[in-house]
Order: structure tokens, then sequence, then C-alpha cells
């Protein structure tokens, strides 16, 4: 895989030559592929999807329900009826926490989360606590940014539901999904996964994974932004009420009360994002054409030569920076006496994209006693000379507040 190649797939770097783009975690840039697709579809159709009796409607529904079964290869799922189209796993958390937790979790059970977690894969659930009595439980961080595991069989005990992320914006570090997803499940919980990180950098196998819901959002890999996934079983899906009410997620409407669609319409209420779901079919096709296991592998080389260049600099500390071990290249920096504003305004005027703050992420801030850090992230497109920039800026950043 040759980064320096797929650069020339990206517009964006045409308009702007001298761009270092490290915030790849935030939003993901997009491929002129994907910007045709979905100017494509409003150039040559724009119209809506199912029950358009015309040719232009029917074609359209063709083509959007094609991306259901791209992404039902992509993450290995069992049927399409186990992807739900959503704005993006924000939505797709609370579609679980307001469906299925709602119905399933009652005082006293347990939801079992970590500290790493994203604030989507958390606030949902104090939701619940505060609302239902649901008792929610937290997997502590070790100091080198894994998770603590020692006492996981404590913790398991009583959970209805593990959320836990596979791969932590913040640190990097790639959990073991597949491991935790057979422990809850010995203990009768299920599992939820959020993959908004994990999917769009490495192969994610839902059947290998065993997990009963997975989320992930498309503008984290290549494609528009208010589109993503909410896999979920489909015994699962067929016993939960929808989430939101109205228009094509309905069988019949009378005076009396409504009937529900089959899964996965029941919860698609509403016109969809049509153009954004065909540019996500469309980013799913670059991805798969580059090679999942590519962009893993090239990922992995980013975040080993970013930690050696990293380690050089003494006034710099990286949160999770344990060489060795599967990480994305996730960079979260931090520079004792200078904020993170700071740095990431002296980052700008060098043309480098980096993202300060907390990351959506406080309680893991909080662990490690910060309130934000400055984070770094790559991508496919990211060259070792980005991070040499990075390093540049680094130093003139300690210059300036020396």
């Amino acid at each position: 895989m040759d980064p320096h190649r797929l650069r020339q797939d990206f517009p964006v770097f045409r308009h702007h030559p001298d761009l270092i783009y490290l915030d790849s975690t935030a939003s993901s840039l997009k491929p002129q592929l994907v910007i045709d697709a979905e100017r494509m579809y409003y150039e040559t159709s724009g119209v809506n999807v199912h029950r358009g009796v015309y040719a232009l409607s029917q074609q359209a529904t063709d083509t959007y329900e094609t991306v259901r079964e791209k992404v039902r290869k992509f993450i290995n799922a069992a049927s399409t009826s186990e992807i739900i189209f959503v704005r993006g796993a924000t939505e797709g958390i609370n579609l679980v926490a307001e469906t299925w937790g709602r119905a399933n979790l009652k005082r006293g059970d347990v939801v079992l989360i970590s500290e790493m977690e994203h604030h989507a894969n958390i606030v949902p659930w104090q939701r619940l606590r505060d609302e239902l009595g649901v008792e929610l439980r937290w997997i502590p961080v070790t100091n080198d940014g894994d998770l603590d595991l020692t006492n996981i069989d404590e913790l398991l005990v009583g959970v209805k539901l593990l959320a836990i992320t596979q791969m932590s914006n913040v640190l990097g570090v790639v959990n073991d999904v597949a491991m935790l997803s057979k422990q809850a499940h010995v203990v009768g919980a299920l599992v939820l996964v959020d993959g908004a990180q994990s999917v769009p950098h490495l192969p994610v196998d839902i059947k290998a994974i065993d997990a009963d819901f997975l989320v992930f959002s498309g503008h984290k890999m290549l494609a528009p932004s208010g589109v993503g996934v909410l896999y979920a079983k489909q015994a699962l899906l067929e016993v939960m009420t929808p989430y939101q009410r109205g228009g094509d997620m309905i069988r019949e409407v009378t005076k009396e009360g409504a009937s529900w669609n089959e899964v996965p319409w029941k919860f698609e209420a509403g016109t969809p994002n049509i153009g954004g779901v065909i540019g996500l079919g469309a980013a799913i096709d670059y991805l798969s054409s580059v090679g999942m296991d590519q962009i893993w592998k090239h990922d992995q080389e980013i975040a080993t030569y970013g930690l050696e260049k990293l380690a050089a600099l003494p006034f710099v500390t990286v949160l999770g920076a344990k060489a060795g071990s599967p990480r994305g290249a996730i960079f979260a920096l931090d520079i004792p006496d200078v904020h993170p504003h700071d740095v990431g305004s002296i980052m700008d005027e060098r043309q480098i994209c980096v993202r300060a703050g907390h990351h959506c992420a406080q309680p893991l801030h909080r662990r490690f006693g910060l309130a934000g850090t400055t984070r770094a992230s790559g991508y496919l497109h990211t060259m070792t000379a980005d991070i040499d920039r990075l390093i540049e800026g680094l130093v003139a950043v300690h210059r300036a507040f020396a």
C-alpha cells in the first residue's frame, strides 16, 4: 500500500497541497470516488426510495439497498436484516439504550462500560441509571492505557450489558472484544461494541467477535457525514420496539393504532439519508479495494514510527504509549504547562491539523489527571513525512513556551 499514491484520490490535497491532516479520528477525508457517488445520485436522480413504482425510484431503491449488502459483507454479518442505517454511532447506541435497554433493564441490573469510552457510550447509560435505577459499573484503565481486567470476573457479576469500545479514540489501544464478548455471554450478558474507530481501520468480523450489537459511523471511514450503521442480531431486532415512529417503518396505520414493518425497516423511520448511504457504499468499495488488512498494517506502522519519534521528545507525554501491542495511529499528547488549544493554534500556522480538547472522553482524561490533550491521528493516506512535520511542530511549540 502506497499512501503517497492514495493521496491522489483525495481532492482536498489538490486544493491544499501542503496540508498535513492528522485529525482522521474525528472525521476522515473523502476520496473522489465517494464524492462522485453521492453527487451522481443527486444529479441523475435525487428521488425517494421505497414504494415508488416509477423507474427512477426503483433504481434508487436498488442502489440504496445494495449498500446494505455491502455493509453486511464488510463486517461479515449473517443477513442484511441485521443492518440498520442510522445517523452515526451515537444514534446507534441511543437506539439500543432506548429500545432494548428500557425494555430489558430494571433497577439493580448492571451495565458495564470502561473508563476509555467515548461520551456517546457513557451518557445514554447514565440516563438509564438516573431514570431506571440501573447500576453503571466501570472497567478501570491502567497507567499504560490498557483495560485493567484483573477483576473482570467480579465486575461481570450481575451484568446485563457490556458496552465497550474496540479501539479507544484517545489511546489508540485495541481491546480484545472477542474475548470480552465470550466472558460476558457466560454470565448471560449481551454485548455492544463501539466500532467507530475500529471498523474504519482494521478488519472487523462480527461473527468472530460474536457481539450482539455493533455501531459505527460513515464519516470516520471515508463516507459522508450523517450516516452510520447499527448491526444487531436479528433475533433481538425482531422483539425490539421501534426507536422512532413515522413513515416507512409501518405496516399499517389505523385510527386505533399501528403495526410495524419488518426488520430492518421498522427502525428506519422517515426519508433516509439516501445520498449518504450511497456514499457509504462507495467508501466501502474504496476501502475494500485497498484492503483492510493492508490499511491496518499501515496504521500500525505509522503508530510505531510516531511513538519512536515522540519518545525522543522529553517534553511530550503520550497517553497509553506502550510499544509492541496492536494500536491505531492515534497519539494523545500532553505538554505540561501548555494548553492543547495553544498547541493546536501553532500547528495550524504550519498547516498541521490536530484536535485539541478532551475528545469526548472526559472520564479518561480525568483518570490521567488531565483536562485535555492534543490528539494527532492518521489513516491510510498518512505518510511518515506527516509525522516528521508533527514532530517539527511540537519542537516549535516547546521553543515558543520554554
